[in-house]
């Protein structure tokens, strides 16, 4: 007598993304349970595992990257790594405003980075935001004077590797959903927060598909929806 097929057990979700493993489960759970991810994926392949490093010198590069091009903003960074040594935030505190306008940060992203020291100096641990809710993770970020949703959440999601996190505020990934999704107006981050609730527990690679998606409509010329 054959013995009855039994369904194959599908991988339970995990609480961080490390490895390009982590990803391609993600993709698969997305894959079966969301035609816009399948359609994603077929376009634009495996996305990349996208991991920052983390801890104080992960935001300080978030933060210092914010309205700048990646260009700018790596040329910014190496100058305030070459002017504080080590870059930790008692140092960062400690140096001038004009010691930090010098190496081409703004006044906001100064006020910002030293309010990030503060807090740092005063015991957040930001590595330790990896073992709490996103949610309530976020929250202690965005409790930080000029830290706002879109910085909390690329922190959890790319430095601290968070899965079932999601940047709704971010432009690619809204400009990725209308065109993927067929939308006539861009969703806000409102209306894209809800739409990333049926990517639970995998946000975090529905984020990463939609970037590669983006960036691969792009090379091929696809015109951006105004």
């Amino acid at each position: 007598m054959k013995k009855p097929r039994t369904a194959k057990p599908r991988a339970t979700a995990i609480a961080c993304i490390e490895t390009d493993e982590h990803v391609k489960t993600g993709v698969g759970a997305l894959r079966r349970k969301c035609q816009h991810m399948r359609k994603a994926h077929d376009i634009a392949g495996d996305p990349p595992l996208r991991r920052r490093i983390g801890g104080f010198e992960g935001l300080v590069r978030i933060v210092n990257g914010q309205q700048v091009s990646v260009a700018s903003a790596a040329a910014i960074f190496a100058r305030v790594e070459a002017t504080i040594k080590p870059l930790t935030a008692r140092r960062l505190l400690a140096a001038s405003d004009e010691t930090l306008r010098g190496c081409g940060l703004s006044r906001p992203k100064i006020r910002t980075l030293r309010a990030v020291s503060e807090a740092v100096e005063s015991g957040l641990v930001l590595d330790s935001l990896a073992g709490i809710a996103p949610a309530e993770a976020a929250a202690k970020l965005t409790a930080i004077s000029g830290i706002g949703p879109w910085t909390a959440d690329i922190y959890l999601m790319l430095c601290l590797g968070q899965a079932d996190t999601f940047a709704p505020g971010d432009l690619a990934l809204q400009i990725a959903a209308q065109m993927l999704m067929n939308l006539e107006t861009r969703p806000t981050a409102k209306e894209m927060a809800i739409i990333a609730e049926r990517w639970q527990p995998w946000r975090a690679v529905a984020a990463r598909l939609l970037w590669a998606y983006y960036a691969e409509t792009k090379k091929q010329g696809v015109g951006v929806p105004v």
